[in-house]
């Protein structure tokens, strides 16, 4: 009860909840009877209380939050022609990905988000394996897609306005929102998102990252995973304007934030410290980071550079969010994942699933109103007492901070000694001249295993720098035997850091 009084006051605070005219409401709530908490509902709602608005600006333009809601009831219109049970989604950031998301919604079909970034190969074993019916993807992935049944989104357009725009009856059975793991450490999954019953996810977030109603948002974060997906959700309950581009241009990001008054933005990590590379330094009331680990020392920069405007949110696709660290928090701690915002639960356990005391390490699982609904493959996510397991090991420090030590799979035993990868990271993170580094646990005769460096310079530094840093801060078996220096990390279109492709 105490939970749902807090969402409710943090609704009001942040304006979600608000006073409207009988036009407002009676479209409000006209959209939730015919379309339940959805993306439909979203746009219905947001036509009815601000037909106006812009809803989306990209490189095409802008649309209002009534063109919107009438383009994707003509779009549902041409799809209903042709029933699709499922529709894949390979897009770039704009409108076509919304529009396409949304008119699904309407027809009740399920959408699989596909990764910009997979290959050939990849798209074909995702598009058999999820049954793919229709395929909506940019003209740039001609060679990347084959299927029988596909719409460019070029096309998109034509389509939409040959359309009728009759009215579509109630929303039929729920289709699924299919978003693809990161496939950093193996084969990308299908992880089945479940529709919120309620506005409490969206105050979760609210309660620990202050947005407002009718804020401007800056998106470079890929729509098709989930940081990029929770921006444009959240976005579209606070009727936010969303500013999308095709392509992560760090320069053009900040132009676009200057030119566009936004007032938010949600990065990854790579993202962010690509725009720190960058002079310009627009006004952002908040600035949102996820999707991979957030080096400390660009929290820092941004911190000193931006000021007082960023938080980072710790999750991942199975469990959506477990905790968001505030500014105040990354000044003090800037390592920190936070604290859980409001009806999330936070455990870490060992290896028999019991609670440790602060300064243990242990596995983290989590509790919240959207965890996922399990692998189109049948697999799932252990779970313990409720919550659920995020893959990851972390600890807690005495003011209840949740710090993230890296992946559960990552961790290697040396010398009888447990080592964390992402420690030593941080430290090297750290250290003037290091523009990236990613660490690996690696076979060793003698200990078993050892750490191997892999290193991107803006300077000269030596790999015997780089391990006597490490010996003077760390235990001996976190010195790195092996390092190596790479012009670039390789990385996914989210900027996650694919180890699987290091070797020394």
């Amino acid at each position: 009860m105490l939970t749902h009084v807090r969402a409710l006051v943090t609704l009001v605070r942040a304006g979600v909840i608000r006073p409207m005219g009988p036009r407002g409401l009676s479209g409000a709530a006209r959209g939730y009877a015919h379309w339940d908490i959805t993306l439909a509902w979203g746009y219905a709602t947001g036509a009815a209380r601000h037909p106006d608005r812009p809803a989306i600006i990209d490189d095409e333009g802008t649309l209002t939050y009534a063109q919107v809601d009438e383009r994707t009831t003509r779009l549902a219109n041409a799809l209903r022609a042709e029933p699709k049970q499922r529709v894949a989604i390979l897009c770039r950031n704009h409108r076509g990905v919304i529009e396409t998301m949304t008119a699904c919604v309407k027809i009740g079909a399920s959408t699989v988000l596909l990764n910009t970034g997979l290959s050939a190969a990849q798209v074909a074993k995702v598009l058999e394996e999820q049954n793919v019916a229709l395929v909506v993807a940019d003209p740039e992935f001609r060679d990347i897609v084959g299927h029988d049944n596909i719409i460019w989104t070029d096309e998109l357009d034509d389509l939409i306005d040959k359309a009728p725009a009759t009215p579509l009856p109630r929303r039929p059975p729920r289709g699924r929102l299919i978003v693809l793991t990161s496939g950093t450490t193996g084969a990308p999954k299908g992880a089945q998102r479940p529709e919120p019953a309620s506005l409490l996810p969206a105050a979760a977030l609210l309660s620990r990252i202050p947005l407002r109603h009718g804020e401007v948002i800056a998106i470079p974060a890929p729509l098709f995973h989930t940081w990029g997906l929770a921006a444009f959700q959240i976005g579209l309950v606070l009727g936010a304007t969303l500013v999308l581009r095709r392509k992560f241009d760090p320069e053009q990001t900040l132009q676009d934030v200057e030119d566009r008054n936004c007032t938010t933005m949600f990065v990854v990590p790579v993202m962010l410290q690509r725009m720190l590379e960058v002079g310009k330094r627009p006004k952002l009331r908040i600035i949102a980071s996820s999707g991979s680990a957030l080096p400390p020392p660009v929290a820092t920069r941004t911190l000193a550079e931006f000021g007082p405007v960023l938080y980072n949110l710790y999750g991942s696709t199975e469990v959506s969010w477990a905790s968001i660290a505030t500014p105040d928090e990354l000044a003090r701690r800037p390592g920190t994942a936070g604290r859980p915002p409001i009806g999330t639960r936070v455990a870490i356990v060992d290896e028999s699933g019991k609670p440790l005391p602060p300064g243990r390490t242990g596995r983290i699982f989590v509790g919240n109103e959207m965890l996922f609904e399990g692998y189109t493959n049948g697999g799932n996510k252990e779970v313990l007492h409720g919550l659920m397991s995020t893959g990851d090991l972390g600890y807690r420090d005495d003011d209840d901070l949740l710090y993230v030590a890296g992946r559960d799979d990552e961790m290697i035993v040396s010398g009888g000694e447990n080592v964390y990868p992402r420690e030593v990271e941080d430290l090297l993170a750290a250290l003037p001249g290091v523009r990236e580094v990613a660490v690996v646990g690696v076979s060793d005769d003698e200990f078993g295993q050892r750490l191997a460096a892999y290193v991107v310079c803006s300077s000269e530094i030596t790999a015997d720098h780089i391990r006597e840093h490490v010996k003077a801060n760390l235990a001996r078996f976190s010195v790195p035997r092996d390092v190596v220096f790479l012009d670039a990390l390789p990385r996914n279109a989210t900027g996650k850091v694919l180890k699987r492709q290091l070797h020394p």
